[in-house]
Formats: structure tokens, C-alpha cells, sequence
């Protein structure tokens, strides 16, 4: 009995790792330096609008895309998230921070966290409360 539940699990566990390479990942274009603003439309595809071109890194490009959301919200437009896309990476800004990751629909990691007056550091460069 105890076999056969063993089995179950494993083959449980198996079809459970299958079907999770077919979940969709979009990956984000590897043009080498230009940001992009990432616009979902619809019909459920992306469309990646060149914002900032010969950017010479990610930071910079986040930077570019938190000046834009600052823009948007100054004209009235309450956008509190933003998307861009920077040499195969999509950035996501939020009212918490900016997160990075390798597909828009995948796992997202934090890379800069906003501060009390909503400027934006690295996580771990301010003091503990």
C-alpha cells in the first residue's frame, strides 16, 4: 500500500513539472540599449513602444520609466504601475518599487525599493527601523 501511494505522489509530481513548461513566458526583445514602454493591448499581446535609446544600463532605464510614471500621474493620469522592457528583461515599476524579470508573465524580483519620500534605493542600503 505504501508503494503504490509513493507512486502516486511521484507520478503526480512528474506531470506537474510537464505542464509547467507550457505556461506562456513572453520574453522581452534583446535590442542592445533602448528602453522600451511596454503597452498590453487587448487582445492579450504586447506592444514595445522605444522610449530611450543608447541607455547604458538597466537602472538607467527604470529611472527613465519612473520619470515617465511621474509624467503620466503630474497630467492626472493615476498610473501607480509601468511597464518597460530593457535587453531581454522586462521592468516593472510599482508604488513599492521596481521589480525585474526574465518573462512578463514569470516570477518577479525586487531591484530597487522606494523610500520613505518616495525616492528610489537599493534594498539593504537603508537603516533598519
Amino acid at each position: 500500500m505504501r508503494v503504490s501511494s509513493i507512486a502516486a505522489v511521484l507520478a503526480l509530481g512528474v506531470a506537474a513539472i510537464g505542464l509547467s513548461g507550457c505556461v506562456k513566458q513572453t520574453k522581452a526583445p534583446f535590442d542592445q540599449g533602448v528602453c522600451n514602454h511596454v503597452i498590453e493591448k487587448k487582445d492579450g499581446t504586447l506592444q514595445f513602444n522605444p522610449v530611450e535609446r543608447n541607455v547604458p544600463n538597466m537602472e538607467t532605464c527604470a529611472a527613465t520609466l519612473e520619470g515617465m510614471r511621474i509624467r503620466f500621474m503630474r497630467m492626472g493620469l493615476r498610473r501607480e504601475q509601468l511597464t518597460g522592457s530593457y535587453q531581454g528583461k522586462f521592468i516593472f515599476v510599482e508604488k513599492e518599487g521596481i521589480y525585474l524579470g526574465d518573462s512578463y508573465e514569470g516570477a518577479r524580483f525586487m531591484s530597487l525599493v522606494r523610500t520613505g519620500d518616495g525616492r528610489l534605493a537599493v534594498p539593504g542600503a537603508l537603516p533598519a527601523r
